[in-house]
């Protein structure tokens, strides 16, 4: 029973961080660089003489 709550929390810190570099990676390849993108496309062929 000894260093239990040790052995949990390093178990559980190791875990949450490759986690939360998981839900990181996915959202910048998912979300981020398809917005990126996007926005990159309209603003190439955006008029804004012809908007206005």
């Amino acid at each position: 029973m000894q260093d239990l709550l040790a052995k949990r929390l390093r178990f559980h810190i190791v875990g949450a961080f490759a986690v939360s570099l998981g839900v990181a990676a996915f959202y910048k390849l998912a979300v981020a660089e398809p917005r990126k993108k996007a926005y990159a496309d309209f603003y190439r062929n955006y008029d804004s003489m012809k908007d206005f």
